[in-house]
């Protein structure tokens, strides 16, 4: 099973839609899509969920094979510690899903790290969801790497 999930705040329908459009191409594999209460699109080829409660969530997100989802680092850090293969697809400002570009910036430094795989339009999704790449779950530290402790050091002093 496929978990979609947009965040909570405000919709996504770019991303629900190009998955809708992959759906057919994905062998019937079951997908589930938390959307947010207020999307306006709604998908033909999959089951949606506005709001999930967290024991929902939780649920449906363990049991998935693969995680797509905005860039938000709520989902890229449960992802990481559950060892979940995840796609991030961010929004985008410039065409008005957020309020700046701060995903972009996101799903960039997660690209450098290796961490998650990393979808910026339509063809880079389609890839990574027929087979294309690796979805590899990442991994995440318990412990904070020097740099991150030398930087909050030089911030505090």
């Amino acid at each position: 099973m496929i978990f979609v999930t947009v965040g909570t705040q405000i919709p996504f329908d770019r991303l629900i839609k190009i998955i809708d459009e992959l759906a057919p191409e994905l062998g019937g594999e079951e997908i589930i899509a938390q959307t947010s209460e207020c999307a306006r699109y709604a998908p033909r080829n999959f089951r949606t969920v506005g709001f999930l409660p967290p024991d929902r969530f939780n649920d449906i997100f363990n049991r998935a094979r693969l995680v797509v989802a905005h860039a938000g680092m709520g989902t890229i850090i449960s992802a990481l510690r559950q060892a979940k293969p995840l796609i991030i697809f961010p929004r985008k400002a410039s065409l008005g899903e957020h309020r700046n570009e701060h995903q972009l910036a996101t799903a960039a430094e997660m690209e450098k790290l290796g961490a998650v795989a990393v979808a910026y339009d339509a063809d880079d999704l389609r890839r990574l969801l027929t087979g294309g790449a690796d979805l590899t779950p990442g991994t995440i530290s318990p412990t904070p790497s020097a740099t991150l402790i030398d930087a909050i050091r030089e911030y505090i002093g």
